[in-house]
């Protein structure tokens, strides 16, 4: 059949690997629809602000609290992420192990609906929880990706995940949305509304996520004897040792380890937008809730559009100059976003920021997969996930850090932000993809 008369049915087969049924992927991108609630309602669009402004009661270090508190969490992240990843690759263990995380960052999510103003202690522990086990969730997810997509089809498939996911965040936040509107019509407080919205997120959350666990196959096998010939103590002294070796052979894999300091830096600044975006809407551009729930609408939809899209470009151009382009449109977006006085730049700005956050997410999941080896793909998640959780400590904490020593100056905040994707696109420019597959398929 030529190109042309093809069915969807062949087009979409063409892309995954031998025995990997539609269903499943589907299935693998509605973990992505389910677990975007958290991110846009809790840390985007919803519970940031509240945090800031009822909860620390939008004192003057309550930005650097919300900002140390999501640097906590990504620093639990960082410390056993990848000993996690490299378990899980051993025991063959990563759909149940995303099981746990998905039920804890569920239930830590609807404890939130419980924090009133003044409850920062509670606000900062059910946050670090519910954020750490997100996180967890995220990588173990991610690690499903190559098992799935051909190698050639690595952007595509994972812009399908990305793109659907932006949609469940949608979903999320329009729910969230009407409550607040409600709300605030009958003269509520904050405090009275935001914690539904907390509900909704998490009964989201647990609902879409269920075709995940019911049609996602775990295809590795647990290993034969123990991780490393010490294991003896524990399995996790087993994951670390098996870490530790992969730094070791570092060498072998440099261009995975470019990727992760490229990540680093371009994840710190996508960080900030994610986690601060409505706090800068509301501190810098006066929005209204209302107003600023309707600009992260935008931003999703945005982003949606770009993830979908940009990963069928992304094969084409390659990963590395499609990450490329997308790191100079950042650089774009914080210049314009810093500068704007008007709400249409603005919005330009915020919609510009969205086309590039669903393709440059899109694109860093999909070069990590590329380069990593079949046998230890949990693991390279694992350390790209240490990477994007080095980077939620380095950007929120660094706009953090510049809003208080500059009197809550949040277009110097933000236009600092703009350093990362630049440092990220020069590291880029190092990365060359052909060496970096070679030496994955050798493991």
């Amino acid at each position: 059949m030529s190109a042309a008369g093809a069915t969807p049915q062949a087009t979409l087969g063409s892309a995954l690997n031998p025995g990997v049924r539609p269903r499943e992927v589907f299935a693998w991108a509605m973990y992505d629809f389910a677990n975007s609630g958290y991110t846009t309602v809790v840390l985007t669009a919803v519970f940031n602000a509240y945090f800031v402004g009822a909860v620390a009661g939008n004192a003057d270090w309550a930005t650097l609290a919300w900002t140390t508190t999501l640097a906590l969490s990504s620093l639990a992240v960082m410390l056993t992420m990848p000993a996690i990843g490299a378990y899980a690759d051993a025991r063959g263990s990563k759909k149940r192990l995303l099981a746990v995380s998905t039920l804890a960052c569920i239930a830590s999510t609807a404890a939130l609906a419980w924090v009133q103003p003044g409850m920062v202690g509670a606000a900062v522990l059910l946050v670090i929880v519910s954020n750490y086990c997100f996180s967890v969730g995220e990588s173990l997810n991610a690690a499903f990706l190559p098992e799935l997509a051909r190698g050639d089809a690595l952007g595509r498939v994972s812009g399908w995940g990305w793109s659907l996911g932006y949609f469940g965040g949608m979903l999320a936040l329009g729910l969230s949305l009407a409550v607040v509107i409600s709300g605030r019509s009958r003269g509520l407080s904050a405090a009275d509304y935001v914690p539904l919205t907390m509900l909704i997120t998490a009964a989201v959350f647990a609902l879409a996520a269920i075709p995940a666990f019911v049609f996602l196959h775990e295809r590795a096998s647990p290993a034969a004897g123990p991780m490393t010939s010490g294991e003896s103590a524990s399995p996790a002294i087993g994951s670390l040792a098996r870490l530790r070796r992969t730094w070791q052979q570092a060498q072998r894999f440099r261009d995975f380890r470019r990727l992760l300091a490229c990540g680093c830096a371009y994840q710190a600044g996508i960080t900030v937008v994610i986690t601060l975006a409505a706090v800068y809407a509301e501190q810098a551009m006066k929005f209204t809730t209302e107003q600023t729930m309707a600009l992260i609408f935008v931003v999703n939809i945005a982003s949606a559009i770009g993830a979908f899209g940009f990963g069928y470009l992304e094969d084409r151009l390659g990963h590395r100059r499609a990450l490329g382009v997308t790191l100079v449109g950042w650089i774009v977006m914080t210049v314009l976003a810093s500068a704007s006085t008007s709400m249409i730049t603005f919005w330009i700005a915020a919609a510009l920021a969205g086309l590039c956050m669903g393709s440059s997410q899109s694109c860093g999941r999909a070069m990590a997969g590329a380069l990593s080896p079949a046998d230890r793909r949990a693991e390279f998640f694992g350390l790209w996930t240490f990477a994007t959780r080095l980077a939620a400590i380095i950007g929120p904490m660094t706009y953090g850090v510049v809003t208080w020593l500059t009197g809550n100056n949040h277009r110097l905040a933000i236009l600092a932000t703009g350093i990362f994707f630049v440092i990220g696109l020069v590291i880029l420019q190092g990365i060359d993809m052909k060496r970096g597959e070679r030496a994955a398929q050798a493991g």
